[in-house]
């Protein structure tokens, strides 16, 4: 999901570069060439080993537009991506497949989660976001009229589309700032693996491991309950998978801080149940979804969304600093 830049953040690549091995290659050390740059306002990072650098500075520049392409399809930002002028004018003809591909993924994550992960909450998102730009805005939010008229707007099930067109209902808005940053992690791992890189680190927002690190231990993610702490207290060791995080701490539309980023397309609300949902998946865009999904629901409906799936891992915080970790069983 996007959000802004924070220690969290830098604390998961450090973690990752610590002590990172050499490269040995006939009798030489190279050392691990790293990009750092942003994907979708997201500060971004990739870890290459590789032993040719004349190679990996091929692949970093494909990455940089890999990634520029991308951001021309689910940018919310840029007035010329695909999505932006979705959003404007409510139908899309031709449009890219990158969309019609992670609008199909969405759609799976809205029916397995019950709608709490759902793309067209960006009417309610735009609805605090402009309460709370407003001079002297009440502090207990939005009134409940003008959320329920938001809510109006919302619902997955609304949105219609094909590898032809994509058509929405009038006044309705998509986001997809909480399953982009996965995707494009995604096929960033895609282009490297298609290359013959079989050691690397990509965080796009979300970060996925390609094999292990060069000396066969795991690639290490540190997670924090703050992005004000100067030190992980918790390390996932990650070989082949990918790691998403969500936390309301990561942005509040108030000065207060009681109106967290990540809002219940269900009920128009901002809960804050837990400081820290972690999801280790097979797939970054997974992780990144559920993630969003999982800061929305409570323990026991994660528990049996996870029961569905194999290849989860879910690391929960709660407000009172409770720790859960559970794997998935399907």
């Amino acid at each position: 999901m996007a959000r802004p830049v924070s220690r969290r953040r830098a604390i998961a690549i450090f973690a990752a570069a610590a002590g990172l091995p050499l490269l040995r290659t006939a009798g030489a050390a190279v050392p691990a060439k790293i990009w750092t740059g942003q994907a979708l306002g997201a500060p971004a990072t990739l870890i290459l080993n590789h032993e040719d650098p004349v190679e990996a500075a091929r692949l970093v520049e494909l990455v940089v537009a890999e990634v520029s392409r991308l951001e021309t399809v689910f940018s919310l930002s840029r007035s010329d991506s695909a999505l932006a002028e979705l959003n404007r004018t409510g139908a899309l003809a031709a449009p890219p497949p990158d969309l019609v591909s992670l609008l199909e993924r969405s759609r799976a994550f809205w029916a397995q989660t019950a709608g709490a992960f759902d793309p067209t909450v960006q009417p309610l998102w735009s609805l605090f976001y402009r309460h709370f730009s407003a001079p002297n805005a009440d502090p207990s939010g939005p009134a409940r009229p003008e959320v329920c008229r938001a809510l109006e707007q919302i619902g997955f099930d609304r949105v219609v589309f094909n590898r032809d067109r994509v058509v929405m209902r009038p006044h309705m808005a998509l986001t997809l700032n909480g399953i982009a940053q996965g995707y494009i992690t995604d096929r960033i791992v895609d282009l490297l693996r298609n290359a013959g890189v079989t050691s690397s680190l990509v965080d796009m927002g979300e970060d996925r491991a390609i094999g292990s690190k060069p000396d066969g231990t795991p690639w290490r993610i540190g997670l924090a309950d703050s992005q004000f702490d100067d030190r992980p207290d918790r390390i996932l060791d990650i070989v082949d998978k990918a790691v998403a995080t969500s936390s309301a701490a990561g942005f509040h539309f108030d000065a207060g801080g009681r109106f967290g980023h990540i809002l219940d397309p269900r009920d128009g609300t901002a809960p804050a149940i837990y400081r820290r949902v972690s999801v280790v998946a097979d797939d970054a865009t997974t992780a990144d979804a559920l993630s969003t999904a999982f800061s929305l629901m409570e323990e026991a409906s994660i528990r049996s969304v996870a029961r569905t799936r194999r290849d989860l891992l879910v690391d929960l915080v709660g407000l009172d600093g409770s720790h859960a970790r559970f794997e998935g069983s399907a």
